[in-house]
């Protein structure tokens, strides 16, 4: 008989290790609600300004609840990962980090917005642009082959920090089995998030979720897939869209170029300040490879939903 199992987010770790002994073992078929603390492991709170950035201790960063371990789970297999519900703890926030996100020459100083989720299914960066929340966990993966003190970012074969906002509520996740159990972990939760995550940071919240796991014996994937609910982007689907687009024989600097022509658009057209218009790429903007077979000049497209803006 499937069973739920609760785990509080006072049980962390911080890097993949093969080491980390899972501190609940379920069975395939059951469900964990589990909480998670937000990103930056508590550092930052609603009370925070821009100086906080300065002293983050970078080490704490991604903390991960588990691992949850299923028995029977051995390399071979895929887990699948039900994303059940999913929920904020009514309050977030969003970083512009020295150095970090896909336009770090152009933004060298820290920048921090704390967004108040309490105002039901919408943050507001203005009182006339409300980004629509759909909570998803940035982070999802079990433990790499291997794994000794690894860090959490970047992702790989196994998942970890994929930062794929579509893994929303009733979405489902697969991955491939590594190691035995397959020792799940996750967190980094968003409330919101563009495709791309342009300016390193969603919203970061902390989150408590219902997943229900399946262990799919036998099936080998080689990354991994998902399935989400449908349609893809129902709350922004009754207005048009704005695309810039950067072009060119490099899919990185083309999406720097997208990027940086959204934020004019949004500074020009909507009295944004920068710094406000890449937070706004990052969590409403999808980045977007519109064409990458014509001779080596490759288009990347921001596109921009409409529907977030008053009137």
């Amino acid at each position: 008989m499937p069973r739920t199992h609760r785990w509080s987010d006072e049980r962390v770790h911080y890097t993949w290790d093969v080491g980390n002994e899972p501190a609940l073992a379920i069975d395939s078929g059951d469900t964990v609600v589990v909480w998670t603390r937000d990103v930056s492991d508590n550092q930052i709170g609603p009370d925070s300004d821009a100086s906080v950035i300065a002293g983050l201790d970078f080490d704490r960063l991604y903390p991960l609840a588990g691992p949850i371990g299923i028995r029977g789970a051995e390399p071979g297999d895929t887990l699948a990962i039900e994303v059940l519900d999913i929920h904020t703890q009514g309050w977030g926030w969003t970083a512009v980090l020295p150095g970090l996100g896909l336009l770090p020459d152009d933004f060298p100083d820290a920048y921090l917005r704390i967004f108040d989720l309490s105002h039901g299914d919408v943050a507001y960066l203005r009182e006339d642009i409300a980004i629509p929340l759909e909570p998803f966990f940035g982070t999802m993966g079990v433990c790499p082959a291997g794994a000794r003190a690894q860090p959490v970012m970047p992702p790989g074969t196994f998942g970890g920090n994929m930062d794929t906002r579509q893994l929303i509520r009733g979405s489902t996740l697969y991955l491939p089995v590594e190691v035995p159990e397959a020792l799940f972990s996750c967190g980094d939760a968003h409330g919101a998030q563009g495709d791309g995550e342009v300016c390193v940071t969603g919203i970061e919240a902390p989150m408590f979720a219902s997943l229900r796991f399946t262990l799919q014996k036998g099936r080998a994937i080689p990354a991994p897939q998902f399935r989400t609910p449908a349609p893809l982007t129902p709350r922004v689907d009754s207005a048009p869209f704005y695309g810039t687009t950067g072009v060119g024989g490099d899919l990185y600097v083309a999406s720097q170029d997208a990027i940086r022509a959204m934020i004019v658009h949004l500074t020009s057209t909507y009295g944004l300040g920068r710094e406000d218009a890449y937070v706004l790429c990052s969590l409403a903007v999808d980045l977007k490879i519109s064409e990458i077979v014509d001779a080596g000049q490759y288009i990347v497209s921001a596109l921009l939903p409409e529907a977030i803006f008053a009137g």
